[in-house]
């Protein structure tokens, strides 16, 4: 949960918007959570994927794999439990990512 914590925070300190955690462990082997939020601009979407990357670095843990980051409009940072998909608002509207994952359970993360 404290890695979790920290992305939700680091997302939300970059000012993204709509930040949803969706459990997913009970319906596929993909991971256990995904990490979606919305960014205004290529450029939010970089920063928002960096600030994830310094503050979970600094728990010690190393992003697998980061997806996307040069095109702008999705980024996607997965840590094998978790993937963070960083949508630009027109991207995530299209893809619907929650649609799609309209059976997982809805995670409420506290990032005061």
């Amino acid at each position: 949960m404290e890695k979790l914590q920290t992305i939700v925070k680091a997302l939300d300190d970059k000012r993204a918007d709509r930040i949803d955690v969706l459990n997913i462990s009970k319906l596929t082997s993909l991971a256990d959570y995904f990490v979606i939020c919305s960014c205004g601009s290529d450029v939010q979407v970089r920063a928002c994927a960096d600030e994830v990357e310094e503050k979970t670095k600094e728990l010690g843990f190393e992003p697998l794999h980061i997806e996307g980051y040069r095109g702008g409009n999705w980024a996607l940072v997965d840590f094998g439990d978790i993937v963070v998909h960083i949508m630009e608002k027109e991207t995530r509207e299209f893809y619907a990512l929650e649609r799609l994952w309209d059976d997982a359970e809805k995670i409420e993360i506290n990032v005061d």
